[in-house]
């Protein structure tokens, strides 16, 4: 079928965000030809903060809620997110309407001097803005500094020299997408850091009542993908996460079989409870929950309800 509308493509301003954008703009031009298209930035309030740790501002979907306001107003068709930071719960009216092929998921270790984590020397200082970061760091090395650092990629290699610090870790995906795949000393493993929830993959997030935009998407979505982050978010859902509590998840799909392993944590990476669930890739976001209260149950509940203050 041939679509011939304009679509305006929502999107934050960072080059990041304007790369993987402009990816996704690419690919639907070059598969429906017809289509005319605009990128309409909007900044978030995430965006405004720059300087505020992220575990410190509260609330959900920082990077995404001006957005999403846009989708919802008619004012963009489509809006384009890293995956990880959309909460688990989407405000009513709106639906995933891809989730294209999922980047790496690693996390990436970037240094002057050093090629590993366990390379550092006892009293290193190591940068990072990811609460999920730190808390594995320091339950593996509680040797190490563990600085705050928030900022576009140049920002923060400018501060891992400025600061003197020893290393910081960045997402390999956002490095790959900004053409910076050498930046990189290595990956850390699954064993030294589980990623955040759908690290590496976009979310294309449209109006419900779209179905034309549904359809103009589905050469975009991928099935191996949107199971994989399926069960990972759901398991964020059970336990009314974000990017601002110390969880991790990472699901993997072997034809119809998916693994998910995922983690809950203490504030200090003094207690980290990990498991894994697997099972049919149809009981996917089943899988996820099952996770989730397996976690609870082994400790999970009280060192979230200490973070959120109430009952879990």
């Amino acid at each position: 079928m041939a679509f011939t509308r304009t679509i305006r493509l929502g999107t934050r301003g960072s080059a990041l965000a304007l790369a993987q954008t402009r990816q996704v703009e690419h690919r639907l031009k070059e598969h429906h030809p017809q289509l005319s298209t605009e990128l309409v930035v909007i900044k978030t309030t995430g965006d405004k903060l720059k300087d505020v740790p992220l575990a410190k501002v509260g609330g959900k979907g920082l990077f995404i809620k001006e957005i999403e306001e846009a989708l919802l107003a008619g004012e963009v068709d489509l809006a384009v997110h890293s995956l990880k930071d959309m909460p688990a719960e989407m405000p009513a009216g709106c639906t995933l309407g891809a989730v294209p092929r999922r980047e790496d998921w690693r996390d990436a270790f970037i240094s002057n001097t050093y090629n590993s984590l366990a390379e550092i020397p006892p009293g290193g200082r190591i940068g990072t803005g990811s609460l999920r970061r730190r808390v594995q760091i320091l339950h593996r090395r509680p040797d190490l500094e563990v600085v705050h650092l928030r900022g576009n990629v140049d920002t923060r290699l400018r501060k891992m020299t400025e600061q003197g610090l020893d290393a910081i870790i960045l997402a390999a995906a956002g490095l790959k997408r900004l053409g910076l795949s050498h930046i990189p000393r290595g990956f850390l493993s699954t064993e030294e850091m589980l990623p955040a929830v759908s690290q590496g993959a976009l979310g294309l997030e449209i109006r419900e009542q779209d179905r034309e935009m549904a359809e103009i998407l589905a050469f975009l979505d991928d099935p191996p993908s949107r199971i994989a982050v399926t069960a990972e978010r759901a398991f964020l859902e059970r336990l009314e996460g974000g990017c601002l509590v110390p969880v991790a998840a990472l699901g993997t799909v072997d034809r119809e079989h998916l693994t998910l392993e995922a983690l809950i944590s203490d504030m200090d990476g003094r207690t980290v409870l990990r498991e894994r669930a697997s099972g049919p890739t149809e009981e996917a976001a089943g899988i996820g929950r099952t996770l989730a209260e397996r976690l609870l149950d082994m400790g999970g509940r009280e060192i979230l309800s200490e973070i959120y203050g109430r009952a879990l």
